[in-house]
């Protein structure tokens, strides 16, 4: 009954504080940790105790594995140099550093004892780091090397932490670290890679939505499992699993089951992420009561864990400039991918936030280990003190920094072109299937669907004002309102009892289906955070979109502020009143916008190919 009864109250307290957070608009993981607090000293909470398996094995694997299902492996791929850089160099040069300076305050502790104190907290917590990242907005870039970072580095802190635990209880020598450490990867790797490809060839041949689903929930453990059982990192292999399986997962039969596991997986993500915040205070009453008899005394240990907290906020910008700028002194890969502003570094450096991995570990300590009570507070105030102090402020920092997040307006104009293209590739197929059999009105109603479900992304472009809706707008509140009828007219034919509750049921899921799709469609993009006119923020006419001339697209257009920086052109843009090309707002160098900057030329148009909408830049209006 005590187990069932926390189990609600922990439910409840997570979907409390999280309605709250979005509501107040708090970090919900703050929220989360301060709730947490508060609960542990209350006198009627009982004493929880964070099992480290639990965490290791039940908690981080699945929250490791759906993080990876939505990161994109090619970005992840195209970032690889970066997130080496800190999910391995980082935590490496973290683990011996801080182990030196615990070393140093307490002489009293063995080294190997400090060195796994400094694998603890070398790495900033999956979790924290991208939930925080997410809301923040930070440019897409960043919030990809701070997501592949929390992906990889616990990996590598696992086994630095194996490697110290070994030492503590015996000699261990450099060789068989870097054996441990080849065996870690190189196994993680083969066994994730094997995971990844016969769950997949599985769920291929399953089309039972319900086994099909449970076999994606069941995958985590699939790889971690066998990757521990030969001393390899299990949670390389998950991370693995996830990047592919996320990957090829668009491309599976079975739209139903790949619902079903979006739609699992995020209720999964949600409770254990936010459950793992919630356990990080509550065990802050039991950790500061550990520490009351150590002989180093209370004013050593709280000066000693001040001095742990210090290093870990200073010792990242310490790396992460170096590592930023460092490697772009070699003219190949300075061609490649030329410097960021110093901006995204800083970012990256405050962005360290430890988390339920690094109590987690502290925990696998051994219990005879002298002082270990004192290591863990340490482990404590690190997480407690980034959560709180970076936690905070990094938000501030991004606004302060004034480094802008993904354009909104441009990632609408992108989806509407994707869905144009994707619209005329199923016509194009239409026309290649359809026969002289086919009723005309099956074909003429297919194909006005397809473009209709184009032609709403650019509704929602260019809408002219609040008070009226688009056409597919419309139709979807109309559509809705039916919806509620038919429904309503179901549910009374279900109590008279004249048909079989298996048809309604079947007649219902039918309608709830629809309706879902549908909602969609009445959703507000809110690109100012005014919750007001769409995308676009149209102001009425557009003088410039008036006057604005209709100069001839050059043959084989490109952005030559691209070709002389050496940056990556992903869309390309011409200015209407002088003809200049550059570069659109998702390219690194975002010459299309500069261009406006320095000119002032205020119209430019889309010169892809089958694309001729302008934007006027002064109105944010679309024509």
């Amino acid at each position: 009954m005590e187990v069932a009864f926390g189990l609600l109250a922990l439910v409840a307290i997570v979907c409390a504080c999280s309605a709250l957070g979005q509501r107040i608009n708090i970090s919900v993981p703050l929220l989360l940790v301060l709730a947490g607090v508060v609960c542990s000293f209350l006198p009627f909470v009982p004493t929880i105790e964070l099992n480290p398996e639990i965490v290791l094995v039940g908690l981080l694997p699945p929250l490791l594995y759906a993080a990876a299902l939505q990161t994109s492996l090619f970005d992840f791929r195209s970032n690889r140099r970066s997130i080496g850089l800190l999910s391995v160099g980082y935590v490496i040069f973290g683990t011996v550093s801080v182990g030196l300076v615990v070393a140093w305050l307490f002489p009293e502790i063995p080294l190997a004892a400090a060195m796994a104190l400094g694998a603890v907290v070398a790495p900033p917590d999956a979790v924290a780091a991208t939930a925080i990242a997410r809301k923040v907005g930070m440019p897409r870039r960043v919030v990809t090397i701070l997501e592949g970072e929390s992906l990889v580095n616990d990996a590598t802190a696992l086994v630095c932490l194996r490697a110290a635990i070994a030492a503590i209880a015996g000699v261990v020598s450099a060789a068989e670290i870097a054996g441990g450490f080849v065996l870690a990867v190189g196994g993680g790797v083969a066994v994730g890679v094997a995971a990844a490809f016969m769950l997949t060839a599985l769920r291929k041949r399953i089309r039972n939505v319900a086994i099909n689903t449970s076999t994606s929930l069941i995958a985590p453990l699939v790889a971690y499992l066998p990757a521990e059982a030969i001393h390899a990192s299990g949670v390389l292999a998950v991370v693995v699993t996830g990047l592919i399986m996320g990957t090829k997962a668009p491309s599976m039969p079975n739209g139903a089951a790949r619902l079903s596991q979006r739609s699992n997986w995020h209720t999964v993500q949600f409770l254990l992420e936010n459950s793992v915040f919630l356990l990080i205070g509550l065990q802050v009453r039991t950790i500061i009561e550990g520490v009351r008899d150590d002989s180093l005394g209370p004013e050593r240990i709280w000066f000693g864990c001040a001095a742990v907290l210090l290093a870990v906020l200073v010792l990242r910008p310490v790396w992460v400039f170096p590592a930023t700028y460092l490697p772009r002194l070699i003219p190949a890969v300075r061609r490649k991918d030329p410097a960021p502003p110093w901006q995204f570094p800083a970012i990256v450096s405050w962005a360290g936030m430890r988390g339920v991995v690094t109590l987690a570990a502290v925990l696998v300590l051994p219990a005879e280990l002298e002082h270990r009570s004192v290591l863990i507070l340490m482990a404590l105030v690190v997480v407690a003190g980034t959560l709180t102090l970076q936690g905070f402020t990094l938000p501030a920092l991004v606004r302060l920094l004034r480094v802008k997040g993904p354009d909104p307006r441009e990632d609408a104009l992108n989806e509407a072109s994707l869905m144009q293209m994707a619209t005329a590739a199923g016509v194009q197929r239409l026309q290649e299937l359809r026969s002289d059999a086919d009723p005309p009105e099956v074909v003429a109603m297919l194909k006005r669907r397809t473009q209709e479900r184009g032609l709403a992304a650019w509704e929602r472009l260019g809408r002219p004002s609040a008070e009226a809706a688009t056409p597919s707008q419309r139709y979807a509140q109309l559509r809705l309102a039916m919806l509620d009828a038919e429904r309503t007219k179901v549910l009374e034919l279900r109590r008279g009892g004249g048909y079989a509750h298996e048809v309604l049921v079947n007649v219902l899921d039918r309608l709830d289906v629809e309706e879902s799709m549908l909602d969609a469609a009445l959703e507000e993009p809110d690109a100012d955070g005014s919750g007001g006119e769409g995308i676009a923020r149209p102001r009425g006419v557009c003088p410039h979109l008036e006057a604005a001339p209709d100069l001839t697209v050059p043959s084989g257009p490109f952005c030559e502020a691209c070709e002389r920086e050496g940056t990556t052109t992903v869309h390309l843009r011409m200015c209407l009143q002088c003809g200049n090309v550059a570069c659109c707002d998702s390219s690194p160098g975002t010459h299309a916008y500069k261009h406006f900057q320095l000119s002032g030329h205020p119209v430019m148009r889309s010169v892809e190919p089958g694309e001729d909408w302008r934007w006027c830049y002064p109105d944010e209006l679309l024509g």
